[in-house]
């Protein structure tokens, strides 16, 4: 039901159900909802034992562990696992050669039409495969794509996306273009395919090769720096049949050449071997036959493994060993940094560094520019275009990103030990002589806009938007305002090049903010380089951090948003309390939090909602805290069908009363004590989450010893401490919840709130 409230993941599953008649890939994975419901228990214990079978497994263990041990411990788990009589099913369908072109259209509820192709290509183990995934992004990338170019840059589609499946059997290449304003999906899909056709008659270049060559090898080096990535990457290659075939993709991927793409491209780009679909938003014979993957076992019996990647440290991630290797200074511009190296896989290393800028007041008005601001930058500067920082990024195996509140400007860059100083005076470029490119800026924004509208008719953005005004209302100048989709669709038409060129000369500057690097890196190289980046760069506008505190006398209630046609509906509820993260009640709300629904399925609210009753597939509870203001919202999110939402709503009113009513059990408090106390372990050992954390505490002007402080404190938490926190802070009356789904189709005669609901208060 989720998935069906995005019209571009049901358009692909339209497209693929017409595209395979015979084989099971056109098939939903999860099944239909009849499927679910009425599949008989019998099936489902037939299957699991024919199938979950010791012989039918692959373990695979990735992370921080001694890897004598962990053999023993499988050999002792797994080893004594015995091999059923049973014997499992083969699959035996091939899917035929497709004998012309095939269509599909779809009508729902929407905002932006969509249309896309599909063409048949071999399975992720032929080797033909890794052209197939090239050919792919040749089309479909940003700036250098050819479908981008000649549809994004000509405004006919505000994006385009692809998709190559590499699966056991042969698969499918899939291309989507989101329609621009006011086009025409029917006009669109006939420049897509002359767009294909034009690739398929002509071939491509070497150069197109390379740029997508290195675009995919940088984005696997970054994915094998992680172990958890990694290991689902092997996982996903062993399913198609051998995991040695993620080594081999590599290999095939290096030798891949214009001339075996152009090949592809002219044998499987073909009118008889696709499928179309068109997305229309609405309110009331030459065929190509794919050669079977054969002879596997021959195919990667000689293979030969290449040198193992550096595989880091075993860093230990309690607070206590953080602090200690963690190295603060205060940078010349004024900025404050936080450094802590370490040897890590793949010589990887995180780098943030945050910006802040502007106040309260001076910040009026320029929500929308604040907002596009710091992508904007990363698309072009003074010598060099988008395509070529892109480029270039590329060929450092480097990933640099932006994100963007008013009053702060973040960068964060993933890149390894030996490149991170030449990305770093890349990143100068970037953040000293921005062109900020009115081109750039206009095709930012008609990409945004679309995602914006599909808002219109969203009930997840549509229910948070909703609660989010309705929690923390301010005035609508207030660089704090939480604008409707409406509002915020004209907010962002009407900035132009002007104001972000603006407010970049006027408060962008190197003399505040924080700067965190944690990971492979030299700092005696990469502190001046920083130093290098920073100085200089000045401001005469004052800084003075924008305060979000808890808006007082902020009512409770409920308010429905009717959105047609859509098949899962949604539920958010927030309140909003004056609580920081460093407040002696906040490890008590925390753990309290854990065992209501902060713990996913090992809660309160995950037992019965979900497990129990089966009434929504994600409810969760959580807490969102500051460190700096007195501000926690406490929000509680589910989704289900539309029908079931009276049910969802009196269940969670029901756990949250049950548990100020009768408080935990001893085992509940120690279960949820070690659940919170194993997520903290996980959560450090991500080198982004970490970095993010000491930034968090460069601005709070404390160190480690505050996570080791509360967690101190929640090995120590009573069910009294832990009960009486939530008493005193969670008021059913000030909890304010937002439902939205096709309420109307269920016979609820309840009128909707409008979507657009402006909020009961405005916060001075």
């Amino acid at each position: 039901e989720r998935g069906e409230n995005n019209p571009q993941r049901v358009l692909l599953q339209r497209i693929m159900a017409a595209a395979f008649e015979w084989h099971n890939y056109g098939k939903s994975t999860i099944g239909n909802r009849a499927d679910i419901e009425r599949v008989p228990i019998d099936n489902l214990q037939e299957f699991y034992r024919r199938f979950y079978r010791p012989d039918n497994a692959l373990l695979i263990v990735a992370g921080k562990f001694d890897g004598t041990k962990a053999l023993e411990l499988v050999a002792k788990y797994f080893g004594v696992l015995k091999k059923p009589d049973l014997r499992m099913n083969l699959t035996y369908t091939e899917e035929p050669a497709q004998d012309g072109e095939r269509s599909v259209r779809m009508r729902r509820v929407g905002s932006v039409p969509l249309v896309g192709v599909a063409y048949h290509i071999p399975a992720g183990g032929h080797a033909e495969y890794p052209a197939a995934e090239v050919l792919e992004g040749i089309l479909t990338a940003d700036v250098s794509g050819r479908l981008y170019k000649s549809l994004v840059e000509t405004k006919k589609a505000a994006s385009v996306s692809g998709l190559t499946f590499s699966l056991h059997d042969p698969g499918a290449v899939i291309m989507i273009a989101q329609a621009a304003a006011g086009q025409d999906p029917a006009d669109l899909l006939s420049a897509l395919l002359s767009t294909i056709d034009e690739v398929a008659k002509n071939g491509v270049t070497a150069e197109e090769v390379e740029r997508v060559r290195t675009m995919i090898l940088k984005q696997r080096e970054l994915a094998a720096a992680d172990s958890a990535r990694l290991a689902i990457s092997l996982s996903n290659w062993a399913s198609q049949g051998d995991w040695r075939l993620y080594f081999l993709f590599r290999d095939r991927l290096e030798q891949v050449t214009a001339e075996q793409v152009s090949a592809v491209a002219a044998k499987y780009l073909k009118a008889d071997n696709r499928t179309v679909g068109i997305f229309e938003p609405t309110q009331t014979p030459d065929r190509a036959t794919v050669p079977q993957l054969v002879d596997l076992d021959k195919t990667v019996e000689d293979y030969k493994g290449r040198e193992d990647v550096a595989t880091g440290e075993q860093f230990d991630v309690s607070p206590s060993n953080i602090e200690q290797r963690t190295r603060r200074l205060n940078l010349r511009s004024g900025v404050k940094a936080a450094l802590i190296e370490k040897k890590t896989r793949a010589n990887a290393v995180t780098l943030r560094l945050s910006l802040k800028y502007g106040t309260v007041d001076s910040l009026k008005g320029r929500q929308a520019a604040a907002e596009v601001l710091p992508d904007l930058m990363l698309r072009g500067t003074k010598a060099l275009s988008r395509q070529q920082i892109d480029d270039e990024f590329d060929k450092l195996r480097a990933q640099v990103s932006a994100s963007s509140q008013p009053g702060e400007a973040v960068f964060t860059v993933r890149a390894r030990r030996q490149t991170l100083p030449a990305v770093l005076t890349l990143l100068r470029q970037i953040l000293r002589e921005p062109s900020l490119p009115e081109k750039e800026l206009e095709l930012l924004k008609q990409s945004a806009l679309a995602g914006m509208e599909n808002g219109l008719t969203d009930p997840q953005t549509l229910a948070q938007t909703m609660v989010r005004r309705h929690v923390t209302p301010y005035e609508q100048d207030d660089p704090r305002y939480v604008p409707t989709v409406p509002e915020e669709i004209e907010m962002l038409k009407a900035v132009d090049r002007a104001a972000v060129a603006g407010l970049y000369e006027k408060f962008l500057s190197g003399q505040y903010g924080e700067l965190t690097i944690v990971g492979d890196f030299d700092s005696s190289e990469i502190v001046p380089a920083v130093e290098s980046l920073l100085d200089g760069w000045k401001t005469s506008e004052k800084y003075v951090r924008i305060p979000r505190p808890a808006v007082a006398n902020v009512t409770g209630g409920l308010e429905k948003i009717l959105t047609p046609d859509k098949q899962n509906a949604v539920y958010f509820g927030a309140e909003s309390f004056p609580v920081r993260d460093s407040d002696p009640e906040y490890p008590a709300l925390a753990l309290g939090n854990f065992i209501l629904g902060g713990g996913a399925l090992a809660s309160r609210l995950g037992d019965r909602i979900r497990q129990k009753e089966g009434l929504s597939y994600t409810i969760q509870s959580a807490l969102q805290t500051s460190a700096l203001d007195p501000q926690t919202m406490f929000m509680v999110f589910a989704i289900s069908n539309p029908a079931n939402m009276p049910k969802v709503q009196a269940a969670v009113v029901e756990e949250i009363e049950k548990l100020l009513k009768d408080g935990v059990s001893p085992e509940e408090l120690e279960r949820a004590r070690q659940g919170w106390l194993q997520q903290q372990q996980v959560v450090r050992s991500n080198d982004g989450t970490l970095a993010g954390t000491l930034a968090t505490n460069l601005v709070a002007d404390r160190t480690m010893a505050h996570q080791a402080k509360i967690e101190e404190r929640i090995s120590r938490l009573t069910r009294e401490e832990v009960v009486e926190a939530l008493r005193k802070r969670i008021d059913l009356k000030k909890f304010f919840i937002a439902t939205a789904g096709d309420f109307d189709k269920q016979g609820d005669t309840t009128k909707p709130a409008p979507a657009d609901k402006k909020p009961a208060g405005a916060a001075k």
